[in-house]
């Protein structure tokens, strides 16, 4: 048996970028998670009736009507306006999603919302995240729909 010799490596990868102090760290990640939630802590609320946000699913009408979250509202990104966002209330936190990781629908719909004045969090993962919790969807095809990565 065979020993294979040990190289000195001098660079690091994970290195390569100087680690955040713990305490820029820990402001990135308060700010992260003040802008983010996720589909089991959404469910959690749902589940609970302890909804005190508004679920918009900024999909397209047709993705919306095949498959989406039971109880969300569908609003486009590409649809928001003053105008169309007149009847919300401002005061109301608003979670929203989209397909999933490859999608920006969620975060373009959240830039609009955050510069019309709504207070919004992004669920990460979107719909996809969702399913693959196994959590209930609704909509023409239901779990039928197709899934993304």
């Amino acid at each position: 048996m065979s020993i294979a010799p040990t190289r000195s490596v001098s660079y690091s990868f994970v290195r390569g970028d100087t680690p955040a102090s713990p305490e820029e760290a820990h402001r990135h990640f308060m700010t992260k998670l003040s802008v983010e939630t996720d589909p089991s802590d959404v469910r959690a609320d749902l589940d609970r009736d302890a909804c005190s946000f508004l679920l918009i699913d900024a999909r397209s009408q047709k993705q919306y009507a095949d498959c989406h979250i039971p109880g969300a509202t569908n609003m486009p990104h590409r649809t928001i306006s003053a105008e169309s966002t007149a009847q919300l209330a401002r005061d109301t936190l608003i979670v929203v999603y989209c397909c999933g990781p490859a999608c920006n629908a969620a975060a373009r719909a959240c830039a609009k919302l955050s510069a019309l004045g709504f207070t919004v969090k992004e669920m990460i993962g979107g719909l996809t995240y969702w399913r693959h919790e196994g959590f209930d969807v609704e909509g023409e095809l239901g779990t039928n729909a197709p899934m993304y990565a």
